[in-house]
């Protein structure tokens, strides 16, 4: 048989002190980076973000012990909303077939494209957002702001794009069937640079999933939560410089992206 120690009970929990403060000093060290985590996200980033970012900078830790801790220190995700579409497509203008057939995958940089309007309540009245988005790397690489939803809110976004990053003919432009997208300036546009058009059906948004994904992101994260005073403080002072271009397409993780940026999925990804 086994010798057994007598051991006092208060001796017994005196031993476990060096333990539990341990486990509490690293509680708190962690606690202190996922703060520092979710507030760069603008407190937009769950347990399964935040341990991906986590685990990038070597910390090793489940999704349930992240979800404890945000919780200890209240830190809650901003939710969704609903929203209403955008899309006017009674019209008489020419639809283009739907070639894309919801594959958003894409082999390399600008093969295909996605794009889609949505609108952002100012003091002054709305102020109407055209994107462009990569499908490769899920990186925003042009969009156009103006008071009215005309054609050239959407061309200005994809000449941009067609500026910035110089695609091959042959590149396939994903929209709705708007008929900012059926116009004939915006047709001439497509034709000018060998850019091969698709539309959505009609009234089926998730045949552009990934360009609405962007914009309930961008609401859920940011303009439901600012009341801008005028169109000109949403465009300079968050869209342009602040969300579009420093945060989401070059520090907010993406799931398609093995929970990259859309830049660092550029930079990283080797091209055959």
């Amino acid at each position: 048989m086994c010798d057994v120690l007598a051991v006092g009970r208060s001796s017994y929990y005196e031993w476990l002190k060096p333990q539990q403060s341990l486990r509490t000093l690293e509680n708190q060290k962690l606690a202190e980076q996922i703060k520092e985590i979710f507030m760069e996200s603008r407190c937009s980033y769950g347990t399964r973000r935040i341990r991906k970012t986590l685990m990038k900078r070597g910390i090793s830790i489940s999704r349930r012990r992240v979800g404890k801790l945000m919780k200890q220190h209240g830190l809650k995700c901003k939710t969704k909303r609903k929203f209403k579409v955008t899309t006017d497509s009674k019209h008489l203008l020419a639809i283009s077939p739907h070639l894309l057939q919801r594959d958003f995958s894409a082999m390399r940089p600008d093969q295909k494209y996605v794009g889609d309007i949505t609108y952002i309540w100012t003091q002054e009245g709305w102020l109407y957002l055209a994107t462009v988005i990569d499908l490769f790397s899920r990186r925003v690489v042009g969009w156009s702001m103006n008071k009215r939803m005309r054609a050239s809110l959407v061309n200005d976004a994809l000449l941009m794009a067609l500026w910035e990053r110089k695609p091959k003919r042959g590149l396939l432009w994903h929209t709705d069937r708007g008929g900012q997208y059926a116009s004939d300036s915006h047709r001439k546009i497509l034709q000018e640079h060998g850019v091969i058009q698709s539309m959505s059906r009609k009234g089926n948004c998730w045949d552009n999933a990934v360009a609405e994904s962007f914009f309930h992101t961008l609401k859920t994260e940011l303009t439901h939560h600012v009341l801008f005073k005028t169109r000109e403080e949403a465009k300079q002072a968050i869209f342009i410089f602040e969300y579009i271009e420093i945060f989401y397409n070059r520090k907010r993780s993406h799931s398609a992206n093995d929970y990259l940026s859309p830049a660092e999925y550029e930079r990283n990804t080797k091209i055959n």
